[in-house]
């Protein structure tokens, strides 16, 4: 399984916990008994430093750029496209990038890491890659946030990368908006390797939440029949104008400030929310959003009940195993007697 290979230091300590009986079924279910034991939580945390030392040296090489391995790491690995609303996350960075400079309120470090792959034809998503980068750039040279927020595009993600990406990640960012992400098997890799999910309610976050427990993510924001409701009467533009960090934010790209030597460089993608509908909802979840973004802030802070979750997120993914899969399907489609 994927786990054996990129996560080996993960699958030997699932091996010491409840014996290497559980990789025949893809069983890792008895380790949820063990979320409150202190020394099992200080072996999972151990590994995770590890997977992220690995990925910070990694990170060096291929960007140039040193990153704090005791920082929560917060990726999403996603091929590029609206519906997967890597611009939700864009402008939740520059939201807290505001915040990180203009209050005494104490955020925890974190490292944003976004990572996938644009159609070759997909031009807007080829300029949200480029909005990426841009914001990434005046972010990480800001010295009042330095330490405190890095924002990092990493180029040609490959499944080489995620070997080494996913083990390392803290938090999982599922996004898209409800009802247009028919399944997934990234968030079920991130989870399986002991990554929160910050996800709506939308394709595999759904079945992800019910197999480790809703209360061991973070889910937010429009549900599918919100979307339908709401379609009819969406007015983007009331929604930026009720929300102030929202429309700064908004004002921010439109007038440059993240482009200078081109301020008009980003008005397609402003165009896109406010010109022509907003279609994937991304201002409608904006401020709920941020509001998760402040629950997993709260519970970082809290190693061990950060901890407690991860374990359950791990001891709950056995139902995603192919091999689980097969099974049923012989068992109960096939009745081959499998």
């Amino acid at each position: 399984l994927w786990l054996y290979q990129a996560n080996p230091d993960l699958a030997t300590l699932i091996d010491d916990v409840i014996s290497g009986g559980w990789r025949e079924a893809f069983d890792p279910s008895p380790l949820a008994l063990y979320k409150d034991d202190d020394a099992v939580q200080k072996a999972i945390v151990a590994v995770k430093r590890k997977n992220k030392e690995r990925a910070a040296n990694r990170i060096a090489e291929l960007t140039g750029r040193s990153i704090d391995p005791g920082a929560m790491f917060d990726v999403q690995l996603k091929r590029i496209h609206q519906y997967k609303r890597q611009l939700l996350n864009i402008l939740g960075v520059i939201a807290r990038w505001n915040m990180l400079k203009e209050t005494s309120e104490h955020y925890p470090p974190r490292v944003v890491l976004m990572a996938g792959k644009a159609a070759s034809s997909y031009w807007l998503a080829k300029l949200i890659i480029k909005l990426a980068n841009d914001v990434a750039a005046k972010i990480n040279s800001d010295p009042a946030t330095r330490g405190r927020l890095t924002f990092l595009f990493l180029p040609n993600y490959n499944v080489s990368m995620a070997e080494w990406l996913i083990p390392a990640a803290d938090l999982s960012e599922q996004i898209s908006l409800a009802g247009t992400e028919a399944s997934g098997t990234g968030n079920m890799k991130l989870a399986m390797n002991g990554a929160l999910t910050l996800g709506t309610r939308d394709g595999a976050n759904i079945e992800i939440a019910e197999a480790v427990g809703e209360e061991n993510t973070f889910m937010f924001g429009l549900q599918v029949a919100d979307v339908a409701a709401l379609r009819e009467r969406y007015s983007p533009h009331g929604v930026r104008d009720a929300d102030p960090m929202l429309k700064r934010v908004l004002d921010q790209i439109v007038e440059g400030i993240f482009s200078p030597e081109e301020p008009d460089r980003f008005r397609p993608i402003l165009d896109s929310l406010l010109g022509h509908g907003d279609r994937y909802m991304v201002l409608a979840d904006f401020a709920a959003y941020l509001r998760a973004q402040r629950e997993v802030d709260a519970l970082w802070a809290d190693e061990r009940s950060w901890n407690r979750k991860v374990i359950s997120n791990i001891a709950g993914m056995g139902r995603f195993s192919s091999d689980r899969a097969i099974r049923q399907y012989a068992q109960d489609i096939w009745r081959t007697g499998f």
